[in-house]
């Protein structure tokens, strides 16, 4: 196994097992309060979606550390660069879509080019949001901060890491782009992980295809590994909960074993976690290479299940992109 890739306890696809079900969104909340038992230098602020964003419990305990700035976003990320200025450590909470396309400018002007320590978290990401339609899916946010310079961007892939992810931007200097969901989703990482920005997660090696996920997709990921492994195909299967820093070493090390690769995201295929991978390998280690993303397009309502299958981030679309991509190795 590479160094450069964090090996974590479930490396093995019999050890992949769901736990249960809770949304990351939860975590984020999970995370925020223990922050605010340990670090008295974290505020919160929210526009109008304490509920959506499981904040209430860190205001509960912290009320005069939270500033609730209704549906406001762009004066609270203005309020957010103020209070990172004087030395405050501001976690932003509302959806994705409002934590980005909707204050874009403020964001790039006010916080990414002064390197303000504001952590924008971001709920409600993808299609996977569901019933409220495609004017809430955003599926442009990860390669909108990923473009800014200086900005760390992480995609945790369930409630225990977003949990972990959340406690550990904390400590890092400088912006941070936290994304999360909506739906309840299986549980598979382990409770008391140390979360590493900036390091793969190895959790399964293999030998015939490397399947990059991030998100939501890593639980799908796991699933099409599975079925995958019963047809006789070793699939080394990393988890990539940061988007920016990639962890380069371990994108090439992998990709010189397997010598094919695929990648899983809950997002465009312009702009996220594949693109950042063709750069890559484009640039360093020319591989074949599929992307399972949302192929130019706007998301509609429906389940999220029904949408990530229909959008083409699915189990059987994972497994699919592995099989086409095997032939052209």
């Amino acid at each position: 196994m590479n160094n450069s890739i964090t090996s974590n306890n479930t490396t093995m696809l019999d050890k992949l097992v769901s736990t249960g079900k809770k949304s990351t969104r939860d975590g984020f909340g999970a995370g925020l309060h223990e922050l605010g038992k340990t670090n008295k230098n974290v505020v919160a602020l929210c526009a109008d979606l304490v509920g959506s964003l499981k904040m209430q419990k860190f205001i509960d305990d912290n009320p005069e550390r939270f500033f609730q700035v209704g549906v406001a976003e762009a004066n609270m990320m203005g309020i957010a660069a103020g209070l990172a200025t004087a030395g405050k450590i501001p976690f932003t909470g509302t959806f994705a879509n409002f934590s980005t396309g909707r204050v874009y400018d403020q964001i790039r002007q006010s916080i990414a080019y002064s390197h303000k320590n504001v952590k924008i978290c971001a709920s409600h990401a993808g299609v996977s949001l569901g019933e409220d339609g495609a004017t809430h899916q955003i599926l442009e946010d990860l390669g909108m901060m990923k473009m800014l310079p200086g900005m760390t961007v992480i995609n945790p892939c369930d409630y225990n890491q977003t949990k972990a992810a959340t406690i550990a931007i904390a400590d890092h200097d400088g912006p941070v782009y936290l994304r999360f969901g909506r739906p309840g989703w299986p549980m598979f990482t382990p409770e008391d992980q140390k979360f590493e920005i900036g390091k793969a997660l190895m959790l399964n090696e293999g030998t015939d295809v490397t399947i990059f996920a991030t998100g939501h997709l890593v639980w799908n990921s796991i699933e099409a590994a599975k079925a995958l492994a019963a047809k006789g195909i070793s699939v080394e299967l990393i988890n990539i909960h940061t988007i920016k820093p990639l962890d380069e070493e371990a994108v090439l090390a992998s990709a010189t074993k397997t010598k094919c690769v695929v990648t899983a995201e809950e997002h465009q295929m312009n702009g996220g976690l594949g693109d950042s991978i063709a750069q890559l390998l484009s640039r360093k280690l020319p591989t074949p290479l599929e992307m399972v993303a949302v192929n130019d397009s706007f998301g509609e309502s429906g389940t999220p299940m029904e949408l990530l299958d229909k959008y083409g981030m699915g189990v059987n679309d994972i497994v699919e992109a592995v099989t086409n991509v095997m032939k052209r190795k």
